[in-house]
């Protein structure tokens, strides 16, 4: 784990409210993927300093928050407090303390990237889906990951390491890219369809934050974003 998501949890969460990638292209297209959230069992995986976790339950929903950093935790507890159920997880090994067809919705924003191995997480996200239930999630473009690629193999699951400033100084970020056909097979094998994919918009609002990230994003995809339900 980064230590951009413990030792510089707060800065994060500061940080992400209103930047350009979270605030303006990850979330809203996210949100934007959501099915009615009014009375719905919605587990928050990754959850972070708790954002969409707040947004969840302004909208109605029963909320359960799990993340691998105890910070981000501390940090959900803090704001919303016996509002949502939180607590933390390694998602690598599954969600074992989760009980069978339990949620209608399932997200996980910004986080599978940072998982080696995804079979697990993903068999426990069918097992813990209520008939007709929904698991959204976003991760990074795999074409836009292929620029980074050590190997140059777009087909090569591998490890990359990059220094990103998002909490205003460079913090080093490790995570794996994958390519598309790897997405795709990795949700088949266990049971789970794509029924929905996103490549993201950019907000009305990124103009003003910043008019060249706009128009870059407007015209290349940087995350992409998978709705997918139980075949």
């Amino acid at each position: 784990m980064s230590k951009m998501y413990e030792q510089f949890a707060r800065d994060y969460e500061k940080a992400i409210v209103d930047n350009i990638y979270n605030g303006n292209l990850e979330r809203p297209s996210l949100i934007a993927m959501l099915p009615e959230l009014a009375g719905k069992n919605v587990l928050d995986l990754g959850c972070g300093p708790g954002v969409y976790a707040e947004y969840l339950l302004n909208q109605g929903a029963s909320v359960t928050a799990v993340d691998v950093s105890q910070e981000m935790i501390k940090i959900v507890i803090e704001k919303l407090g016996d509002k949502v159920q939180a607590y933390p997880q390694d998602l690598s090994r599954g969600l074992p303390e989760e009980k069978d067809a339990s949620y209608d919705i399932i997200i996980c924003p910004l986080t599978v990237h940072y998982i080696e191995d995804v079979s697990l997480l993903f068999g426990d996200v069918k097992r813990l889906l209520k008939q007709g239930g929904v698991f959204i999630f976003s991760t990074h473009h795999p074409v836009v990951d292929l620029e980074v690629s050590p190997s140059g193999n777009y087909f090569q699951k591998e490890l990359v390491t990059e220094e990103w400033d998002t909490v205003g100084h460079l913090v080093e970020v490790s995570f794996y890219r994958r390519s598309l056909t790897e997405w795709f097979e990795s949700l088949a094998s266990v049971g789970l369809c794509v029924t929905q994919l996103s490549e993201g918009k950019p907000t009305e609002r990124m103009k003003s934050l910043c008019a060249e990230s706009y128009k870059r994003l407007s015209t290349t995809p940087h995350f992409i974003f998978f709705k997918c339900e139980v075949r």
